[in-house]
């Protein structure tokens, strides 16, 4: 009984909260928060760059887009951008205890290096060019706190973007010097002997020249004691992993702007242990681990002029650097030979990009664009005490696109994009978007899309083999494809709510997967696999203007392999989240929460995960002694036990997650 009692917490939580999303009484705010903390009412429709790569409403983009600002961020809690995506419809996580595996509309496999999602920094990509993955967690190259907002751009983008735009486009856009109007630092612990600390500067100088620079440390020694019952024999320490998760990274972003140029960078550089021992290594021996660094630096143009002509240029040098160090147990009798295996992957490129924009004949809004990446390096190592695998590779790509946005009538849109992509591996590839946008009424808008993307075969795919005789290499790879259909209606409802439902439908062809080839009876990627999807969202948003404001939504997805017409593992047919922000006192004490379901999961051997449901809590105070804010988060409130699907790397089916986790954090500005 008292395990039932403990099951059901949550959802009391969930019907409190849904109780709460009621408008304000006068008396909870006395005063209006400061640019930067207040909530945006609906008087007026927020705008997004991502989906069209220009300034555009809401309303009338080709997509369906969620916007997360810097004080949602803060409000809630968000310690890593896996954390802000995690309460977006749609989106789920899973976790390794290495990296956050990202799914959207019910696909995420376990293992995934995020290749099918497109993470821009400022309109800069960072899936790096050795997996095309794109890091959401702890690895992500920039600190949350730098974050002014961020833009999701649902379904495919490709006729812009290219490659990895497959599911969803998630642009960062960072803060400026004049956000900061000084320096900045911030402090923080939490469990698990984690902290973190930062030091920002920024400013805006009468010159015009405008600054922001920012260094983040953070360390932290795990979940100390993990129990894997997989492993439980007195040879492998009953299955307890001791000491194995250690963490720790440093990161640093730099942004200089002057006149039209702006000149950027970001480094980061994280070192984690791996204590699920995968791929058959030695069971809690923290020698197992992987280090990640990653770079860029970039150089862009922007500049409009006086006859609605925006020019933008970009020209960019990028760097990841992979290394894992895993222990193997080379014995054949009873006395141990343990050897060290090391992968290293080294990936450095430079690229171009430049688009024209303008205005024509008033109804018409053209953008027309050239993009150019030259993977100079390409290297996947494995060696213990002999080398394994010594493959150097290089290779380039270019795209050119058009886009037309034309307004038919004053109240209907019809948008037509189209990009051709160039590999010298595989070809070319052609992928269009089409977007009818219609307003019957001011508040109401219906958008009907479809868009083809594709994802490239990345370097690991293509290239990588090992020294046992169990894998070979696949150059000839063809890209990844996809087709989606969505319709899309966006109310709103006076200044303070809006309303979103979609339905969508899309079919992906040449899945790439690790297969047996019965020929030789070799693993090597092929595109064998066949995936189609159905799936409905809801969302309802309000915000008011004394300070409460709230989000709530379900997303149904039922996403199948063709071929089988069994459900996908790790892909949850109902996702249901609640955030909500309550102000306590003024506007200054405020409390987030957010309540988050998933449920059940298959897994790679077609058995299940329970579904669970996790709610968070964050008390959050500015300005109680000058300049000073602090936040107090607990993660997990209930402490719920759950899993998620591993990955065939490991012997365990699932990987248990964290239970109740606390978190502290002062932040100043001078």
């Amino acid at each position: 009984m008292a395990k039932r009692h403990r099951y059901h917490r949550p959802w009391y939580a969930l019907l409190l909260i849904i109780g709460l999303l009621t408008p304000p009484p006068p008396a909870i705010a006395a005063s209006s928060p400061p640019p930067g903390e207040e909530a945006i009412l609906f008087q007026e429709i927020p705008s997004v760059f991502s989906a069209s790569k220009y300034e555009q409403k809401v309303t009338e983009a080709p997509s369906a887009v969620s916007i997360v600002t810097a004080a949602e961020i803060r409000r809630y809690g968000y310690r890593t951008l896996a954390d802000l995506l995690r309460s977006l419809r749609s989106f789920h996580l899973s976790f390794e205890r290495t990296n956050e595996a990202l799914g959207v509309r019910g696909f995420n496999r376990p293992g995934d290096s995020n290749s099918r999602v497109l993470l821009l920094v400022n309109g800069h990509r960072v899936n790096d060019n050795i997996f095309h993955g794109a890091t959401t967690g702890n690895g992500f190259i920039l600190d949350v706190d730098l974050i002014d907002r961020v833009e999701v751009v649902r379904g495919p983008s490709s006729s812009l973007y290219g490659t990895s735009a497959f599911f969803a486009v998630v642009n960062v856009i960072t803060r400026r010097g004049r956000d900061l109007k000084g320096a900045e630092v911030a402090a923080e612990a939490g469990s698990h002997d984690a902290w973190r600390g930062r030091l920002s500067y920024g400013e805006r100088f009468a010159s015009g020249l405008e600054m922001l620079v920012s260094g983040t440390r953070y360390e932290s020694d795990g979940n100390g004691r993990l129990y894997f019952p997989e492993f439980d024999s007195p040879d492998t320490n009953n299955g307890i992993a001791e000491d194995a998760e250690r963490e720790e990274f440093h990161s640093f972003f730099a942004r200089l702007s002057l006149l039209d140029f702006t000149l950027e960078g970001a480094y980061i550089d994280r070192e984690k242990g791996i204590p699920t021992a995968p791929f058959g290594t030695v069971f809690n021996d923290p020698r197992t681990r992987g280090e990640v660094r990653q770079a860029y630096g970039r150089l862009a143009y922007d500049r409009r002029f006086a006859n609605q002509l925006d020019v933008q240029a970009t020209v960019s040098y990028n760097l990841f650097h992979s290394d894992g160090d895993f222990v193997y147990d080379f014995s054949e009798d009873a006395t141990p030979l343990l050897v060290v295996n090391h992968d290293e992957f080294r990936g450095e490129w430079w690229g171009s990009e430049i688009q024209i924009s303008k205005q024509l004949w008033e109804r018409h809004r053209l953008s027309l664009g050239g993009e150019y990446q030259d993977n100079f390096r390409q290297d996947l190592k494995n060696f213990d005490l002999e080398v394994f695998l010594d493959s150097r590779n290089s290779s380039d790509n270019w795209g050119v696109y058009l886009q037309d946005e034309v307004q038919l009538r004053d109240n209907l849109i019809f948008s037509l994009g189209v990009r051709h992509d160039h590999y010298d591996t595989f070809g070319g590839t052609n992928n269009p978007r089409l977007a009818l946008i219609y307003n019957p009424l001011e508040k109401t808008t219906f958008k009907l899309l479809y868009g083809e993307a594709f994802r490239a075969p990345n370097a690991f795919e293509q290239h990588y083999h090992d020294g046992l005789a169990t894998q070979k290499p696949n150059p000839e790879l063809d890209p990844e494809r996809i087709k989606t259909y969505e319709l899309v209606l966006e109310q709103y409802f006076g200044e303070h709510l809006r309303a979103v439902a979609s339905g969508f439908y899309y079919e992906i062809d040449d899945l790439i997967n690790l297969t047996l080839d019965p020929d030789d009876g070799l693993l090597v990627f092929d595109n064998i696999d066949e995936v189609e999807a159905t799936g409905a969202e809801f969302e309802l948003e309000g915000k008011w203007d004394r300070g409460l404001e709230g989000r709530l939504s379900y997303t149904y997805q039922e996403a199948k392999d063709r071929k089988t017409d069994m459900l996908l593992s790790n892909s949850p047919r109902h996702l249901a989240k609640v955030n909500l922000i309550v102000p306590l006192y003024s506007d200054q004490l405020l409390l987030g929460v957010e309540e988050q379901y998933t449920s059940k999961r298959k897994t790679v051997l077609r058995n299940e995960t329970g579904g669970y449901a996790v709610t968070n809590l964050t008390l959050f105070g500015r300005k109680l002694y000058k300049e000073l804010r602090l936040a107090a988060s607990v993660y997990n409130l209930f402490d719920k036990k759950f899993s998620d699907p591993a990955s065939l790397a490991h012997r365990q089916e699932t990987i248990e997650q964290d239970g109740r986790i606390f978190r502290f954090k002062l932040t100043y500005t001078f």
